[in-house]
């Protein structure tokens, strides 16, 4: 009887062990191959995203269907550095920074509190029509950003996008989803 309970006690621990190595694996498979880690650099997306933060990209999003407004993206730029923004003008539409408001189609845009004031409008000051494949990008900190607004970054590529910002993992104390 003994050998059969101590039997059962080490079939529970290797399952257990074996259970234990798949969810790792599983974890392991789902970071690596669907996302990609990106330091933030700059203040561009404060307070969301602060210099020195890690993130993960999932790139799968960055295939399948184009972002939506307001969704905070990876990019790369000519020079294949990866940048951080918000997608704020989506393709087709008319974008333009008039009186410190985001306008998209000659309307106000509902923004988030943050871009309550855009003091320099850059491009934006006239209206920059979107074409099929392009977005118009924002960084949080509008005060400190170089986005769209600007002729070295200017409208983006849907090519260019890679993927969404979806999960800050470092500094652990602000570990969680990153939130449109």
């Amino acid at each position: 009887m003994q050998l059969e309970e101590e039997t059962s006690r080490l079939r529970l621990i290797v399952c257990w062990i074996v259970d234990v190595a798949v969810v790792i694996s599983a974890a392991w498979f789902l970071v690596f191959a669907l996302g990609t880690q990106i330091a933030v650099t700059g203040q561009s997306m404060e307070p969301l995203l602060a210099q020195g933060d890690v993130v993960l990209m999932n790139r799968l999003s960055g295939r399948l269907g184009g972002p939506a407004r307001y969704d905070v993206v990876v990019f790369e730029k000519e020079t294949s550095k990866y940048n951080i923004k918000r997608v704020v003008g989506l393709p087709g539409e008319t974008v333009q920074i008039k009186d410190g408001l985001l306008y998209i189609n000659g309307r106000a845009a509902d923004t988030p509190e943050h871009f309550s004031y855009i003091a320099l409008a850059g491009l934006a000051e006239n209206p920059v029509v979107l074409g099929d494949d392009e977005y118009f990008l924002l960084g949080d900190n509008t005060e400190n950003s170089e986005d769209s607004r600007f002729s070295n970054v200017g409208n983006v590529n849907r090519r260019q996008i890679k993927g969404k910002a979806w999960l800050r993992i470092q500094p652990l104390k602000r570990f969680g989803l990153i939130r449109s």
